[in-house]
């Protein structure tokens, strides 16, 4: 249950209640206060109001809401691999094959299963807390709000691309150097499922910075400015350096002239994109501190690069 009051100060004379609220409650977002007001758990002294009514300065806010549940969804115990926790947020460090968030063909099973598991309060969260996701086999840092204030805060950091998320890939293609792909990215016009670089789609915008060259393939740090749905697989792949076991993305099974079997089947049976969220850095919500986190690469990455490595020897 929230119990808060607040009172309107007399210069917000002649504004809109949901605007005002947003302001007095900010850890909440104005889509929230909204639906309370609507519902009458947020009142104007006393009184049920509208989201558009005009306030005349001086009235009291008061907030009694209850907090009930964003979905259907089932809690389930599956194992988390949690890097840090507290009151107000959690990190976990997520592996390969796991879906982050029920759909069609995904309704149990998944990241979003297991956290209501691991803390049944996140039920009463929008999407059970989650804030960004990572594909089904990209692997590393998600973090995840544990209360309404926490993932307001949140999603405004996100909004204002101040969290800083950086990944680290394997891509097909030797690259003479580091850049910027700005490219936007929507709905691909004809395959529904896929994303695509189109001129009419949202900013999106992947720096990207050589780590070590190999004989066909490179290994890149990547920096996301934004968050676009499979934004680093689509911009390498539009850069013609695609990422490699990326089924989706980057076309036909393509290796170097003169590789070895040993990484010829390393290439071919690798069975993901080869991608993983390395660095995690963001603001704390109830601190105003700034904290980070790192993940090792998984062990099927660690060991393509060193087949790699072993070709250059």
């Amino acid at each position: 249950m929230i119990e808060l009051t607040a009172e309107v100060p007399h210069d917000a004379c002649g504004r809109r209640l949901d605007q005002v609220a947003s302001e007095l409650f900010s850890d909440f977002s104005r889509s929230r206060l909204q639906q309370w007001i609507k519902e009458g758990q947020l009142r104007v002294n006393d009184q049920q109001q509208v989201p558009k009514q005009k306030l005349l300065g001086g009235e009291v806010l008061t907030i009694s809401a209850e907090l009930k549940a964003e979905g259907d969804w089932v809690a389930e115990d599956i194992p988390l691999n949690i890097v840090y926790e507290d009151d107000h947020i959690l990190v976990i460090n997520k592996s390969a094959n796991f879906v982050v968030h029920p759909a069609a063909g995904n309704r149990d099973g998944t990241v979003l299963n297991a956290l209501l598991f691991h803390c049944p309060q996140l039920a009463s969260v929008p999407r059970a807390g989650i804030v960004h996701r990572l594909d089904k086999d990209t692997t590393g840092l998600m973090v995840v709000a544990k209360t309404l204030q926490a993932h307001t805060d949140l999603v405004s950091q996100l909004q204002a691309r101040t969290v800083r998320r950086e990944y680290e890939a394997v891509v097909s293609g030797v690259m003479i150097g580091g850049g910027l792909v700005n490219q936007k990215i929507g709905r691909h016009p004809k395959q529904r499922t896929k994303m695509a670089v189109i001129s009419d789609g949202k900013e999106a915008r992947t720096h990207y910075r050589v780590l070590e060259r190999f004989e066909g393939h490179t290994f890149v740090r990547l920096k996301l400015e934004t968050g676009r749905t499979h934004q680093i697989r689509v911009h390498m792949a539009h850069i013609r350096y695609p990422i490699v076991g990326d089924d989706v993305y980057a076309g036909r099974f393509r290796i170097h002239k003169g590789a070895s079997q040993t990484l010829r089947d390393s290439l071919s049976q690798f069975g993901r994109q080869a991608l993983h969220a390395r660095e995690l850095e963001l603001i704390h919500p109830a601190t105003g501190e700034s904290i980070g986190w790192e993940s090792e690469l998984p062990e099927d990455m660690q060991a393509l690069l060193t087949v790699l490595a072993a070709e250059q020897a």
